[in-house]
């Protein structure tokens, strides 16, 4: 893709997209948001990822001098509601249980501030998750084999996803945290106008 010509900043503090943004093999570095993701009443799932993105973002940018900085923020959802990270292991149960046997949605918004030419695009990727049947002790066995207490929805679809999840309709990275193919798209632009 070329040498950046600006500085990449990944506003995250997760290991997770750390790991999916070192796959497209761009150099960056990692500044942790300092931001209130707090949900705010009668928001909406998708309004609430998009503020949170959008306001780590920025967060991060007044910190950090001509970069490009990269935000995002993912949720669990299922019937509308945000399931966060679970508060102790029954929380866990109780998430997973109510996922078990049913589709849900996942969504991350990615906030993208270029502060060289004043550039800010936003996001919104969705990817539906399928749960197999699970039964209590299943529940309990994924449990033992994950700690899922730092996890949106109670669960993680990179690891031992398989004895959990059905299917998986939409981008995949998405569901880990960071939408792949919607940053390799944003860094290709960036090379374009520069090569333009």
């Amino acid at each position: 893709m070329g040498r950046m010509v600006q500085r990449l900043v990944l506003a995250s503090q997760s290991p997770r997209r750390k790991e999916l943004l070192e796959i497209l093999g761009v150099p960056f570095s990692i500044v942790v948001p300092a931001t209130d993701e707090t949900p705010r009443l009668g928001e909406s799932p998708e309004d609430y990822v998009v503020r949170v993105a959008r306001d780590k973002a920025r967060e991060v940018a007044f910190r950090v001098k001509e970069s490009t900085v990269v935000a995002a923020d993912t949720v669990v959802t299922i019937d509308l509601e945000i399931l966060g990270k679970p508060h102790d292991r029954a929380d866990a149960v109780r998430m997973l249980s109510r996922l078990s046997g049913r589709d849900h949605e996942v969504f991350t918004a990615v906030c993208v501030i270029n502060q060289l030419n004043g550039v800010v695009r936003e996001g919104l990727e969705k990817t539906s998750v399928s749960f197999r049947k699970l039964s209590r002790q299943e529940i309990e066995d994924y449990l033992e084999r994950e700690n899922v207490l730092d996890k949106a929805g109670a669960y993680a679809i990179q690891d031992e996803g398989d004895l959990i999840v059905k299917n998986v309709n939409g981008s995949y990275s998405n569901v880990v945290g960071l939408p792949l193919e919607r940053i390799r798209n944003e860094f290709e632009s960036w090379t374009a106008r520069r090569c333009s």
